[in-house]
């Protein structure tokens, strides 16, 4: 049955050499993207085309975080050393590259007017640059752990910032100080959005919340219920009518869910809205996606809502409740402008470093799409009043994911069926005594394998095979494999279930002796006793807990977990290296000056034997550390996200220097 399509993917394609770690959407077309990578290039592309438009290369370190400027006439970079280059994609030329930051640039955001850009960094800081004067204007601190995500407001007077802290901080430009900070969220936050036009804030985090604030009270005007997944990206209506995230459309006054989509795009890592038309972009490895839902067959835009989506929009819903509006209009005058901002802060320094700007550079790889996108014949058609054409949905009677191929059954003489013949050609007819065997069997086969009864092989093109789960001895080829019958092989596997059934049990009867000693309030009992089943799955699971809830950590608790982080970073399993290396940050940023201070200090006049226990167990920690500083040198080779976390990891340990 033919049906109207609400949301398609546009395309998928390799991005990169290496795996990619960040894109952004062009928010004032829809039609440009950019992505930065593992592979240190930062590549531009037309939303809806396969071809790479333009590589921007300079970095040294892997890229972190990317960002259009307002007119879509800029495009900015973060690097995991805390470099800063913004390119002029008009003349295909570097402008600044920018350094200032001891760490990896995580967030960017360009000012509504273009002249100034904000950075956020796992150094925990915010810098304010003048793009034109290639400075820091200011630095803004108060955050205890990376700053994942930041947006001016509309009217470039304040800064929302936040971080995976759990806060969410509101920052005044011209007094150049915190004006608020909102600590509701229980977990990383992940994305800051302003209202279009009220003063109203959206967060989302990975509590798998939103909360909507408001600007004028500092105070929460709502919260969705939880999510199934954390909040990674979301953005407004360009009218302000409502909030989109996860194929979810949100209301706030009340808070409700309007509609869903369900349809799976993976962690969805930036969206806008533009020709009444939601584009959203994820990536995985070294490949990116593009995806499109049509707005108007969207509840409460138009077509029926998804469970979820019952409430209708109407004129009293989302409101501003005399909410005031930002002021968006550009300040007219450079003496006016200049006022929005603070003074000059006294900063280390930062400059245009002349020799990164001779080695970065802008290779243009289609010239055709590159004048058509960022040269174009006059200003006017760089205006809001361009016409973008929407993307055309795919043919209505196209399913959105293929029909599974039925496999035809063994072939048989059967009466023919009213229906037109079939694609395949026709095979001659098997005879008796071939249509009694299960299945075929090649010519090249030997007489000797024939004998061989094991279940059904899968497609040639398949990747799994039966005989990857049975032992050696009964592989085809030894002179005990013709004899392996159906039992056999069933029963091979069920030892095999078995066993893993056994380790499964073992290991849920460990964690409820750890969540009963962890319950009655002695988390440090419970973690002895994790660490005394010898179970390095119990570790992970415990270390998975504190990472979350990281005002349990103590120093008694890295003196007893180091050791284990240690031989979990040797781990062939890649979520056990993951948990340790999270474990790792946060003793380095949490404990890592306090441990410092206390192995330099004096010898103290006297007995104090709780200093001098601090000291033991801060001498213990350091000699830990030093030997996992060690194990993380050999690992810098390791790439993706594994190798993000070591290299972050080896930057946290030089404040142990």
């Amino acid at each position: 049955m033919s049906h109207t399509k609400r949301a398609w993917k546009l395309q998928e394609f390799v991005a990169h050499s290496a795996n990619v770690n960040c894109l952004a959407l062009g928010q004032k077309s829809g039609r440009v993207l950019v992505t930065g990578g593992e592979d240190r290039k930062v590549n531009l592309w037309a939303v809806g085309k396969p071809n790479c438009i333009m590589s921007l290369t300079g970095h040294t370190t892997p890229v972190e975080s990317v960002r259009f400027g307002p007119d879509e006439e800029m495009v900015m970079a973060g690097s995991m050393s805390g470099a800063l280059k913004i390119w002029d994609l008009e003349q295909a030329k570097i402008i600044r590259t920018l350094t200032g930051h001891k760490s990896s640039i995580r967030s960017l955001d360009f000012h509504p007017y273009g002249d100034y850009a904000a950075s956020g960094s796992l150094d925990f800081n915010i810098k304010l640059w003048d793009i034109r004067r290639k400075g820091c204007i200011y630095n803004y601190k108060g955050h205890t752990d990376c700053v994942n995500c930041l947006r001016f407001s509309p009217d470039g007077k304040l800064i929302a910032s936040g971080g995976a802290d759990g806060l969410v901080k509101i920052w005044d430009l011209t007094a150049g100080k915190v004006l608020t900070t909102l600590n509701l969220h229980c977990g990383p936050v992940n994305v800051v959005e302003f209202h279009p036009k009220e003063l109203l804030l959206g967060t989302g985090s990975s509590d798998k919340t939103i909360k909507f604030w408001d600007l004028e009270t500092f105070t929460m005007v709502s919260s969705t219920d939880g999510n199934s997944t954390p909040i990674r990206s979301m953005a407004f209506h360009p009218d302000g009518l409502c909030l989109f995230s996860l194929l979810k459309v949100y209301g706030w006054e009340p808070s409700e869910c309007h509609d869903s989509i369900p349809i799976s795009w993976g962690d969805v890592a930036d969206i806008t809205l533009t020709q009444n038309q939601l584009i959203g972009a994820s990536f995985s490895q070294t490949n990116v996606s593009c995806y499109v839902v049509d707005v108007q067959r969207v509840h409460p835009f138009g077509g029926v809502p998804n469970q979820e989506g019952q409430q209708q929009l109407n004129s009293s819903q989302n409101s501003s409740h005399n909410r005031k509006s930002f002021i968006t209009e550009r300040p007219p005058t450079q003496s006016s402008r200049q006022a929005s901002v603070p003074k000059e802060e006294a900063e280390e320094p930062t400059h245009d470093n002349e020799d990164e700007k001779e080695t970065s550079t802008a290779d243009i790889k289609n010239p055709e799409d590159y004048r058509e996108i960022f040269q174009p014949k006059s200003r006017i058609t760089r205006s809001p009043t361009r016409k973008v054409e929407p993307f055309p949905a795919p043919p209505e009677d196209v399913p959105s994911e293929p029909e599974p191929v039925k496999k035809p059954p063994p072939a048989r003489k059967t009466t023919p069926e009213p229906e037109p013949a079939p694609k395949q050609p026709v095979k001659k007819t098997p005879s008796k005594k071939e249509s009694e065997s299960s299945k075929p069997v090649p010519k090249a086969v030997s007489k000797q394998t024939r004998q061989i009864k094991s279940p059904r092989e899968p497609p040639e093109n398949s990747a799994i095979s039966a005989q990857d789960f049975l032992p050696k001895s009964e592989q085809p080829g030894n002179k005990k494999s013709q004899f392996v019958t159906d039992e056999s092989v069933l029963q091979t596997i069920q030892n095999g279930h078995d066993a893993m059934s056994a380790v499964m049990s073992s290991r849920s009867k460990n964690l409820q002796i750890v969540r009963a000693m962890w319950t009655s309030g002695n988390t440090k009992t419970a973690l002895d006793s994790a660490i005394s089943m010898r179970d390095p799955s119990v570790i992970v699971d415990l270390l998975n807990v504190l990472n979350l809830k990281t005002g349990l950590w103590s120093l008694d608790l890295c003196s007893s977990l180091l050791p284990q982080v240690k031989d979990l970073l040797n781990s062939k399993y890649e979520s056990h290296a993951e948990a340790a290396c999270n474990a790792l940050k946060i003793i380095l940023r949490n404990f890592g000056p306090v441990i410092k201070s206390n192995i330099t200090s004096a010898p103290s006049i006297g007995v104090d034997l709780s200093r001098e226990e601090r000291i033991q167990k801060c001498n213990a920690c350091y000699n830990f550390l030093s030997e996992i500083r060690i194990t993380l040198e050999k690992k810098q080779s390791v790439s993706g996200k594994l190798g993000n976390l070591y290299k972050e990891v080896q930057i946290l340990m030089s404040t142990m220097d």
